[in-house]
């Protein structure tokens, strides 16, 4: 059965891969030095911390995976939250301590996930 919820564990799932392939194959490359502002020399002093952000980016993707396996279950509203929550602690300090652009795009939709989530929606 299709909830309002699934849109949005839906759309923190599919970001994250895409996070982890900016972080992990396109740092260093021209398109993902210019998005994320990074000269040539930094962008290959910082691969080794993108590649390592970037896989955790894929583990909560892949908890989002996992928590699928509980459709239907009890179990499934905390585990899916629980990753959701991930993500919104993930998105509030990016947020902070990146760019206010990171809270909107990695933490709000986890935000509206969780809850609609949380209301059985």
């Amino acid at each position: 059965m299709f909830h309002f919820s699934d849109i949005f564990v839906l759309i923190s799932a599919v970001s994250h891969v895409g996070f982890m392939y900016l972080e992990c194959f396109l740092w260093t490359k021209p398109a993902g030095r210019k998005r994320f502002g990074l000269t040539e020399e930094k962008a290959q002093i910082t691969a080794p911390l993108a590649f390592n952000q970037g896989i955790y980016n894929l583990f909560l993707t892949a908890g989002l995976i996992f928590a699928q396996f509980y459709r239907g279950e009890a179990n499934y509203v905390p585990t899916a939250v629980f990753f959701m929550g991930c993500i919104i602690v993930a998105g509030i300090v990016g947020g902070k301590t990146v760019s206010s652009r990171i809270f909107f795009i990695q933490a709000v939709p986890a935000i509206i996930g969780a809850a609609l989530l949380l209301a059985g929606l």
